[in-house]
């Protein structure tokens, strides 16, 4: 289909008539409601004329509904210009934690191993940063077709059961 000059001036005639672009496109045959409308924009027909027939609908006058009451939310009350306000206020203080097994994490000078030194039967945990000279590999013995002694892999993998669990209390703490 192609927009021959007469079917361009058929468009504008109707479309001035008021008719819808699916009226149009139903008049016109071989086109679409949406190419009448793209024909429309590139043709810059804006303007629609009023039909003077009255409309068979009549327009019920719209009844706005009553915002449904919110619950109130805690906001913090200030009274005046507190943003600045220092808090003086001295938070809790907790008492540090000892590790579980802080032994465990110190890796004898024997055993720690560098990249060179690395084996299929060392333990290729890192520790400290990979940036600093003071960074090396665990090296502890480890299973075969494990890459972590006893130890780190007891960080490192946990059972599917316990995976599950924490997934599923993560679930209830975000609803």
């Amino acid at each position: 289909m192609s927009w021959t000059d007469e079917r361009v001036e058929l468009l504008k005639k109707l479309w001035g008539d008021g008719l819808s672009a699916s009226q149009i496109a139903g008049e016109l045959g071989g086109v679409t409601r949406n190419a009448v409308i793209g024909k429309v924009h590139r043709l810059g027909l804006s303007g629609r004329a009023k039909t003077s027939a009255p409309s068979t609908k009549a327009r019920r006058p719209r009844v706005n509904a009553a915002p449904a009451a919110k619950k109130p939310t805690q906001q913090p009350q200030t009274v005046g210009a507190t943003a600045l306000k220092q808090d003086f206020v001295p938070a809790p203080v907790q008492e540090a934690k000892p590790e579980v097994e802080p032994v465990a994490e110190l890796v004898p000078m024997g055993q720690r191993a560098s990249i060179l030194t690395l084996t299929e039967r060392t333990c290729k945990w890192p520790i400290g940063d990979p940036a600093t000279d003071d960074f090396y590999f665990c090296g502890r013995v480890s299973e075969a077709g494990v890459p972590y002694c006893t130890y780190h892999c007891k960080i490192a993998y946990q059972p599917v059961a316990d995976r599950r669990r924490d997934r599923t209390k993560a679930v209830a703490r975000a609803s």
